[in-house]
């Protein structure tokens, strides 16, 4: 099985295209393709890429385990969990960056 996955150009988050076409936060949410629908995956990514709203977009290889969408590759796995230290700048912690922030985008 396969997910769409990039980043939403605005605030940088990582994001993932769901059912309905929409790009979500949550992997959970994320569309499943099957290894037949090439056709269908390429174009959600020609669409997406028409747009410019998500950048690096990629192909990913998932599995299921237990009902929950995992990723094969530790580097997705990273990125749908969020840092793996504590942001902080100053004493003061930060969160993620989500799809309604915009305060900067780290490229």
């Amino acid at each position: 099985m396969e997910i769409l996955t990039g980043n939403e150009l605005i605030s940088g988050a990582t994001v993932y295209l769901n059912g309905s076409n929409n790009w979500v936060e949550d992997l959970q949410a994320a569309r499943l393709f099957a290894k037949e629908e090439t056709v269908e995956r390429d174009a959600a990514l020609a669409a997406t890429k028409a747009t410019g709203r998500v950048i690096s977009l990629e192909i990913e290889e998932v599995e299921q385990a237990g009902g929950t969408i995992v990723p094969k590759r530790l580097r997705e796995r990273i990125r749908a969990a969020g840092p793996t230290a504590p942001l902080t700048l100053h004493g003061q912690a930060y969160d993620r960056q989500h799809l309604e922030d915009d305060g900067h985008v780290s490229i």
